[in-house]
């Protein structure tokens, strides 16, 4: 018998506010300060990207490389994992978060058990265990109801759905030519609990319909309270911010 698929994250009554890899505005982006620091300011979870390093653990990074945030010339899918926790990703972002680390997947769901987590999959097309590996992470940590996972390369999306058919995932997709084409065939072939569009997709008619169809609509990345309220009011089930802080005020 075919497993029942969790509905997305929702929150009653308003969209859900989402720190952009935490507060990324603030804090150093994608660390659990940044999580920490999103959940103080009234988020209700936060997004986060995960990449599979060398040595097979799930860990929290956006970029393919630790230049940006550590100034390091190592790749994160190349790197051993006890190299990528020796640098330091927190002092660009200033000196009370100097020895940040980069956290693995399951240390950030264990140490915010509260939090709705977007956990976006990231590999390039080159890594599709990377989908089997955040699984097992999310199934031993218990947090199945409160995670959408969701990736722009969906063959990682629909690995995922092998691996945990039960979890819901969310089709990332950004503003090119053929994304109309593209996601209308996926919706039909994946079966995807949401979907997540960048802001400037994010029309009334295209959410009006999105949501008439019980997908849960994520939007990204929504910085304006104006446009946040916009989007609360065409019914949006997220809204992904760099300023969570100000976003849950404006929408509470």
């Amino acid at each position: 018998m075919a497993r029942t698929v969790r509905p997305a994250p929702r929150a009653p009554g308003r969209p859900l506010v989402l720190g952009h890899r935490g507060a990324s505005a603030e804090a150093p982006e994608n660390t659990l300060a940044a999580f920490r620091l999103a959940l103080a300011q009234g988020a209700d979870g936060f997004e986060l990207d995960v990449w599979r390093c060398a040595t097979g653990e799930v860990v929290v990074a956006h970029d393919e490389d630790a230049r940006r945030v550590a100034g390091a010339d190592l790749r994160v899918p190349d790197a051993p994992l006890a190299e990528l926790r020796a640098l330091d990703v927190g002092a660009w972002k200033g000196e009370r978060f100097r020895g940040e680390r980069m956290p693995l997947l399951s240390e950030v769901l264990e140490a915010l058990p509260g939090a709705i987590v977007n956990v976006e999959l990231k590999s390039r097309g080159r890594d599709v265990r990377l989908a089997a590996a955040a699984a097992r992470v999310i199934a031993a940590a218990g947090a199945a109801g409160r995670v959408v996972v969701s990736s722009f390369d969906w063959r990682l999306v629909v690995a995922f759905r092998l691996a945990a058919p039960e979890i819901p995932v969310g089709l990332l997709f950004e503003d090119a030519a053929a994304w109309r084409v593209r996601l209308a065939i996926a919706i039909r072939l994946l079966g995807p609990s949401a979907v997540h569009p960048e802001r400037t997709l994010a029309t009334e008619e295209r959410v009006r319909r999105w949501v008439g169809r019980r997908l849960a609509v994520n939007v990204w990345t929504v910085d304006d309270v104006d446009e946040a309220r916009r989007l609360a009011a065409l019914g949006a089930s997220a809204v992904i911010t760099n300023v969570p802080g100000r976003i849950a005020a404006a929408l509470r």
